[in-house]
């Protein structure tokens, strides 16, 4: 979940793109190109420059085809309206795999993350995806991230322990603190990914092997 002020860096980039530079012209679509690029994590003005040249230059087939894949992803993929990661339909299609394990429900922060989770073939049970972490600097409390669907999911009966596989960053690890307290409240099952994730790492540049013993030899809290 972007943070408040990415989101309002992300409209001003946005107004700048379709309306006018600050000495008043209006930008040319080359400009509005480098601009746009700029979205992109860890991409910059230089970064953003060389990606349009090179497109423009030497793939416009390719442009074509990513501004096409862009348009349809961004018109087609939603929240899935039970675990909210990224689905075209109202169930992904991990909740609506009967042969899914339903006593286990595995908590992670982003789409990404459940990937790599996967990815390592070690768990085949469901997931709750938070869309972000706990940060009230940037205004995201527990209702941001769902946390009401989460207790109601994990009170259901069939849920028998929850995976907290948040990042071990100090957002995440807040985060995993906080679930785990709301959840025991409740005399849920909580367990923690196991340390084989490095600390301050994140998942989605974890690899797969680490992740897979993490998951492994995860611990209760």
């Amino acid at each position: 979940m972007a943070s408040k002020s990415g989101a309002t860096g992300g409209r001003a980039a946005g107004s700048r793109a379709a309306g006018r530079t600050s000495d008043g012209k209006t930008p040319s679509s080359l400009e509005q190109l480098i601009e746009a690029l700029r979205h992109l994590p860890g991409v910059g003005p230089k970064s953003a420059q060389r990606m349009a040249f090179h497109l423009l230059q030497h793939d416009r087939e390719g442009a074509l085809q990513l501004a096409q894949a862009l348009d349809h992803a961004c018109s087609s993929v939603q929240h899935c309206t039970r675990c909210h990661t990224f689905t075209e339909g109202d169930l992904c299609t991990t909740c609506r795999d009967d042969t899914r394990d339903a006593h286990l429900l595995c908590v992670v922060e982003n789409p990404a993350d459940q990937m790599m989770i996967e990815q390592t073939l070690t768990y085949k049970g469901l997931y709750f995806v938070l869309m972000g972490h706990l940060s009230p600097l940037d205004g995201i409390g527990p209702r941001d991230l769902h946390l009401e669907q989460l207790l109601a999911r994990a009170s259901d009966g069939v849920v028998s322990e929850v995976v907290l596989a948040t990042n071990f960053t100090s957002e995440g690890e807040a985060t995993a603190h906080y679930i785990s307290e709301m959840l025991k409240a409740r005399g849920l099952a909580v367990s923690r990914l196991a340390r084989g994730v490095p600390a301050g790492g994140e998942l989605e540049y974890v690899d797969a092997g680490t992740i897979a013993r993490a998951m492994l030899d995860r611990r209760s809290t």
